[in-house]
């Protein structure tokens, strides 16, 4: 009997080998992101302290009157703009991405692609 890994699994253990090379620091925090089938998250995490900088999501009150659905490219790309100008509030412009073992494409890479155009760099 053929047994297949679940895709969850399979993605887990990208992110954890990922995670061994990925570290943020002050100078250079972490942009990790986070996807369930709802929702969409995203965190700039200094990981030297172990602090949450700025955080995000599509679960906010503002996220939810804005946006029609909270699963979509263009949810993906609000949360991306907001954690953007708040990291860029807060004085941070460079940052290491952590796509969390997602392919970049689709909701990954629209939030990418928004944080990138609120100012922020990597």
């Amino acid at each position: 009997m053929i047994k297949k890994t679940s895709r969850q699994k399979i993605r887990e253990k990208k992110h954890a080998r990922m995670r061994e090379k990925l570290r943020g620091t002050s100078e250079r925090p972490r942009l990790a992101v986070y996807r369930s089938n709802s929702h969409m998250y995203a965190q700039i995490i200094d990981d030297e302290k172990g602090t949450t900088l700025v955080a995000a999501s599509t679960l906010e009150k503002d996220a939810r009157g804005a946006l029609k659905a909270t699963d979509n490219k263009e949810a993906a790309a609000y949360v991306g703009d907001l954690v953007g100008k708040r990291a860029v509030e807060k004085g941070i412009k460079h940052v290491v991405f952590d796509r969390a073992g997602y392919i970049y494409h689709g909701k990954v890479a629209a939030l990418a692609d928004a944080a990138r155009e609120a100012g922020l760099e990597f």
